[in-house]
């Protein structure tokens, strides 16, 4: 009976423990089961709640591609409103890598229609390699009409390849001012880094130079967006909505179309290289900014060749410097006006100091020729101002000293930045016996401030500050800052920046000074010995000086004819002048390089801007003549 007992409760215990194993396992596995549902109830969670909206652009923008719209670049136009650089749209063609799913054939198919070798397709393919795929690759710009039509007909055929509107610039009147206006270019990298990649990205057109780089902020726009439904293969299917993009703003330049036409066409006879600058004398307003050679702005659009590059910059007249601000020269006898007031202001000289010039003056152990070798004679300040004398401010620049001469230099704006919005402007040089200690740790010697004084020597002066210095001779030592934008109009036509003059530096100058170097400036246009005599225009009353600057010394093409002297040696031409000379409006400054002398070289050009300036006036003066004579 025991062994029975046993038996039972062996069974019993057995049979308890299969079943906390069986309720074991059961609860093992509803914990797996509960664990996975989990699990995915999260995974859901978390793709359709916490990261839903990612998700769901990600959705969209598979199925609708949104794509930027350029925006038309603000127009530059002329003081007068006539519109210089404009836009019209270029149809580019484009690729995309992540819409593609053959490029080796879409290339082969493609280059025959776009008359692009291959191997040139792949080479934009390979040098944007580095870039997202979903940004587009430029394989073509600016196709014509037929080619635009035979790709939109057949845009099935060419998986991943698209058409681009691009508003590219239209120079309604060629390359007038080009190497002040600028051009432009695809932004580099360099440029995207240091961008707002809000606003910026890889494949924008930006202003490369001038005032296309300066008002870049104006003239961009703002961009606009375009939503288009996309297939699988990614052709697009509906244009589903637009944004438009928001043009730039026009900037108006003080700039004269008129008068930069005629200047500019003046420089292109017999190829001048030099500059032109004609500013009204009591706003600073830049009526004419000529650099002469120009650059070409149509070989800038889609960017400039190697071949063209190189032209450029070996090219020995040096068309991509603008020579209104970006080179400078010896100014010449232009800087006698600034010797003579310094020698009036210091007491040296007055108006009936007289000199005799024999053609020399002996200074130390060295000559000094006069630029007429038989001499001037007996000369005062009006004739030495209007013959241009060099013993007459040999010995006034002696007496002043080299530091008094640069003091009133600099301030007629001579040696120092004028803040013109140009680029890259030269401060040129006024030397001091402090500079030269610095520069060359020499001691300065008596015998080059005769050099200075009549604008050779260590002088350096931009045609911009010579045009300043003329324009404050003209108002009686006030110089006024040179500006070239009139004003800027936003799209709405509301104007949001005008043309204020700036009075830079008034210096309160004698007037007594200030006529009697007037007087002389008269004598050079109207005197029967002015070196500008054959540039007067009747009716019109003009204060200038002419000015030859030296590239090389006289000596070594002494008795040489003009044309017998090589092109690179010719000493350089000035004429500045303002007029009328009583009641002074605009200062017209010209400078030829290697054109040898001011009066015949740079005069003329400054005559022609003269006359179409005042053309009403001296047109209603010759009509009223013509009346009293009848």
């Amino acid at each position: 009976m025991k062994l029975f007992y046993r038996e039972v409760e062996e069974f019993t215990e057995r049979d308890e423990l299969g079943v906390d194993l069986l309720r074991k396992r059961l609860l093992g596995g509803a914990a797996v089961i509960l664990i996975f549902f989990s699990l995915i109830i999260i995974r859901l969670w978390s793709l359709q709640i916490h990261n839903g909206d990612e998700y769901k652009k990600f959705a969209y923008s598979n199925r609708v591609r949104i794509q930027e719209v350029a925006p038309p670049r603000g127009h530059i136009l002329d003081r007068k409103g006539r519109e210089i650089i404009t836009n019209r749209p270029s149809f580019n063609v484009v690729m995309m890598r992540e819409d593609s799913h053959d490029i080796e054939d879409v290339l082969k198919r493609l280059s025959p229609i776009l008359k692009v070798d291959i191997s040139e397709l792949w080479q934009q393919i390979r040098d944007a390699s580095s870039t997202p795929r979903y940004l587009p690759i430029t394989l073509k710009e600016d196709i014509d009409w037929e080619t635009l039509a035979y790709l939109e007909n057949h845009n099935q055929n060419f998986s991943g390849i698209r058409i681009e509107v691009q508003p590219v610039r239209v120079y309604n009147y060629k390359d007038l001012a080009a190497n002040s206006l600028g051009y432009l270019g695809i932004i580099s990298k360099k440029e995207l880094e240091k961008s707002d990649r809000e606003i910026y990205s890889g494949t924008d057109l930006i202003g490369k130079s001038g005032i296309e780089r300066l008002r870049e902020a104006d003239l961009r726009g703002g961009k606009g967006q375009r939503f288009t439904e996309v297939d699988a293969r990614g052709f697009e299917r509906n244009q589903l909505k637009r944004l438009d993009p928001l043009p730039g703003r026009e900037i108006h330049l003080t700039i004269d179309v008129d008068l930069q036409q005629i200047a500019e066409g003046l420089m292109a006879e017999g190829e001048k290289a030099g500059a032109v600058v004609a500013m009204e004398v009591k706003t600073g307003r830049l009526l004419t900014l000529v650099s002469s050679p120009p650059i070409h702005l149509d070989e800038f659009i889609g960017g400039i060749s190697y071949k063209n590059w190189n032209a450029l910059r070996d090219n020995i007249r040096n068309p991509l410097l603008n020579k209104v601000v970006q080179a400078a020269y010896p100014p010449g006898s232009t800087y006698k006006m600034i010797t003579a007031l310094a020698g009036l202001a210091l007491g040296v000289i007055d108006k009936d100091t007289v000199m005799y010039c024999p053609g020399y003056y002996a200074f130390g152990n060295r000559t000094y020729r006069c630029w007429k070798h038989s001499g001037h004679g007996a000369v005062d300040l009006k004739r030495a101002l209007g013959e241009s004398c060099d013993v007459y401010f040999y010995q006034v620049g002696q007496w002043v000293g080299v530091d008094a001469l640069a003091e009133f230099a600099k301030k007629f704006g001579l040696g120092q930045r004028t803040g013109v919005e140009l680029e890259h402007e030269k401060a040129g040089l006024v030397p001091t016996k402090d500079w030269k200690r610095k520069r060359y740790n020499q001691k300065w010697h008596e015998g080059e401030t005769l050099s200075v004084a009549i604008g050779q020597g260590y002088n350096l002066t931009t045609p911009l500050q010579i045009n300043v210095m003329t324009a404050a001779m003209a108002n009686n030592g006030k110089r006024m800052k040179p500006q070239v934008v009139e004003k800027v109009i936003d799209p709405d036509g509301k104007v949001i920046e005008q043309l204020e003059p700036i009075v830079e530096y008034d210096y309160e100058v004698n007037p007594w000074h200030m006529q009697l170097v007037r007087e002389g400036m008269v004598e050079v246009v109207h005197g029967k010995k002015g070196t500008a005599r054959k540039l007067a225009i009747d009716g019109l009353k003009m204060a200038g000086k002419t000015g030859t600057a030296q590239v090389v010394k006289v000596s070594r093409y002494r008795g040489l004819r003009d044309d017998e002297i090589p092109y690179k040696y010719r000493d350089h031409a000035w004429f500045t002048a303002f007029a009328p000379a009583d009641d002074p409006e605009i200062a017209v400054t010209v400078l030829v390089e290697h054109g040898l002398h001011g009066g015949s070289g740079a005069g003329p050009i400054a005559k022609a801007l003269f006359e179409e300036y005042f053309r009403e006036k001296l047109e209603k003066l010759k009509a009223d003549e013509s009346e009293k004579v009848q």
